[in-house]
């Protein structure tokens, strides 16, 4: 058999057990066809969709970029155990997956690429779309994947077939290691054929490694929790991904430590539960981030520590507070200079750590202040809800009307702009498959391929995809494979004129929200900043692509005509475009955080010198985490 068809039939017999759960590790191949694989793994794909159709699915995509967002929004509702493999050709086709492979590297989410690579025998150099450096004659375009995978691997023999596709799989269902996994196939190599052993085809199951903390660290770790007055457990997407929601609870109510959690841990404790303190740090809540502040310890459960979790540092003042860090990957569990890392699987960790912390809870001083500061909050939200009948509402109205008209298993999905924040903040999650905010990398673009990917992943939830105009711009071709497909996805698309998020940070560092409007050209100012909004109607775009579009035009009724229409979305059996416009003025209520952005240092605008003296003053609270 040639070297592509190997690839596709050895793919379709790798399996991922989890415990009791078993699945298929590659769940389909999305594929985009030029001259550099065509004649390869087209080949093989059609080959088999005439012989065992159900063998390898196959589904289009419009973009490269596009179908590793896919795949990555699938792996996430499977709690990474499953993925799917992506197919490019060369040249182009290629580096268009490039975006999404450092998006599913940073968000530790596994993905398998496949881009062609020019010819290994060098017969015709330079062939179409091949980079010469004359320098390095063994370079190609497909060696930028280098520093964005987790593995990599180029077969320049059908030999090398069999170590480059078993060393793939290991990465793909490695907890520590997983992320993006590269094998870049030269286009002649794809077609040559070579003599396959069947044991390389048998089905193969791999199985999913749940470590156990080791005794001393998790005695130290037990000691630090005892000792604590004022403890605080930060959630991440390690819960998730481990399936430990219940174990937190579990843990959380043994204890009365409260929790906040990360964009990628939202949903690990339900809103409502009474130690849900909500997101935490730059986009965090006030009752999380007031309770950071204070905290003495921080108990962190999967979380990698972005800079928007730590309020870049600022979140955890307290003098002395120490980290106690539980993450199967040594390099998440000593960050901030712990001193206390369990190195374990967050399910595992925090059943061994409820069992030893027997009898221990936190002062009931504390816990009322958790309960004062979470009414406080939730109060203050529920006021944001309210429908102020504006003919442009604001995001926040917006999210709260969606959030009542959705189910508590529906799943919440967005990438890039205003909107992660604020539904971090706001978003009332259920369910802890119900929130997938891709803020690791917060690729503008990946929300409608991130949602349909999701969707394909989720089963029988709805998957509400929300996304702003300048992020749908990005990327929204793949509305067109929804359509083709009949995914269900339910997106809501709010249209403010721009670049909201980045015109209120432009704001906030003296730079008068220069270059963030969708406005005419002004020559004479050199700027976008006046007049009119471009007559760009993308409701008319979705619907030209073939997506059933309802419009909420603007009027008092509009959060009302959103309601009705996120209801008519979910009784929809295809995908559904929603269409409102907002007003970006209006913003979300504050959570207390802060994100370090620099602001200039010298500057002739009078608005970028105050911007300076505010930031000066919050970079002074910025502090070093050792431990």
């Amino acid at each position: 058999m040639t070297v592509s068809q190997a690839i596709v039939e050895f793919l379709a017999h790798q399996w991922t057990v989890d415990g009791d759960h078993r699945e298929r590790t590659i769940a389909g191949t999305f594929g985009i066809f030029g001259h550099g694989n065509v004649a390869g793994i087209g080949q093989a794909l059609k080959q088999y969709s005439v012989q065992d159709p159900a063998l390898m699915p196959y589904h289009q995509a419009r973009n490269e970029q596009a179908m590793v967002h896919e795949a990555v929004g699938y792996s996430r509702l499977r709690r990474r155990r499953g993925t799917f493999a992506c197919a490019a050709s060369v040249g182009p086709g290629a580096t268009n997956m490039l975006t999404g492979a450092a998006l599913a590297t940073t968000n530790r989410l596994p993905v398998l690429l496949l881009p062609s690579d020019t010819f290994a025998t060098r017969v015709a150099d330079p062939v179409l779309q091949q980079l010469e450096l004359p320098h390095d004659a063994s370079m190609s375009v497909n060696d930028a994947f280098k520093p964005l995978s987790r593995f990599f691997d180029r077969i320049v023999r059908p030999e090398q077939l069999f170590s480059a596709a078993l060393g793939a799989m290991r990465v793909l269902t490695d907890p520590v290691e997983t992320g993006a996994v590269t094998i870049a196939l030269p286009e002649d190599v794809q077609a040559e054929a070579l003599d396959v052993p069947l044991e390389f085809l048998a089905d193969r199951e791999w199985h999913v490694r749940r470590p156990v903390p080791e005794r001393g660290a998790l005695d130290r770790a037990v000691e630090a929790i005892a000792a604590a007055e004022r403890p605080i457990i930060v959630a991440g997407g390690g819960v998730i991904y481990s399936d430990a929601a219940a174990e937190l609870r579990a843990f959380a109510e043994a204890t009365g430590i409260p929790v906040g959690t990360t964009q990628a841990g939202g949903g690990a404790i339900a809103w409502d539960h009474p130690l849900s303190l909500g997101s935490i740090g730059s986009t965090g809540t006030s009752a999380a981030n007031r309770l950071a502040a204070q905290a003495d310890l921080v108990i962190g459960i999967g979380t990698r520590y972005s800079d928007f979790t730590t309020a870049s540092r600022t979140a955890f003042a307290r003098d002395g507070v120490r980290f106690v860090n539980v993450n199967v990957a040594s390099f998440d569990a000593y960050k901030h200079g712990s001193t206390l890392p369990v190195i374990a699987d967050a399910r595992e960790a925090l059943v061994a750590l409820r069992d030893a912390l027997a009898g221990f809870a936190t002062p009931s001083g504390y816990r009322d202040e958790i309960a004062r500061e979470k009414r406080a909050w939730d109060a203050l939200v529920d006021e944001s809800f309210v429908d102020r009948r504006l003919d442009r509402p604001s995001q926040t109205e917006i999210i709260g009307a969606v959030n009542a008209a959705s189910d508590p298993r529906d799943v919440v999905v967005c990438a890039a702009g205003s909107l992660p924040g604020d539904l971090h903040k706001l978003w009332r999650v259920r369910d802890d498959l119900g929130y997938h905010v891709e803020y690791a990398f917060s690729c503008m673009g990946y929300e409608i391929a991130g949602g349909m990917g999701a969707k394909r992943g989720a089963g029988d939830r709805d998957v509400i995809v929300m996304v702003g105009d300048g992020s749908y711009l990005m990327m929204h071709t793949e509305l067109v494979s929804a359509v083709a497909e009949g995914v269900k996805i339910i997106v809501v698309l709010i249209q403010n004129h721009g670049y909201a998020s980045i015109g209120h940070l432009s704001d906030t560092v003296g730079s008068q929200r220069y270059g963030t409007r969708y406005r005419f050209r002004d020559d004479a100012a050199n700027a976008f900043d006046d007049g009119p909004a471009l007559p760009v109607d993308l409701a008319a775009n979705a619907a030209s692509l073939g997506v059933d579009v309802i419009r909420v035009e603007p009027s008092a009724n509009a959060i009302a005509d959103l309601t009705a229409a996120v209801a008519q979305g979910k009784a929809a059996s295809g995908p559904t475009l929603i269409h409102i416009n907002s007003d970006p003025l209006l913003f979300s209520p504050d959570g207390e955080g802060w994100w370090d952005v620099p602001v200039a240092e010298a500057s002739e605008l009078d608005s970028t010198r105050a911007a300076r003296d505010a930031y000066d003053e919050q970079k002074a609270r910025q502090r070093p985490y050792v431990g």
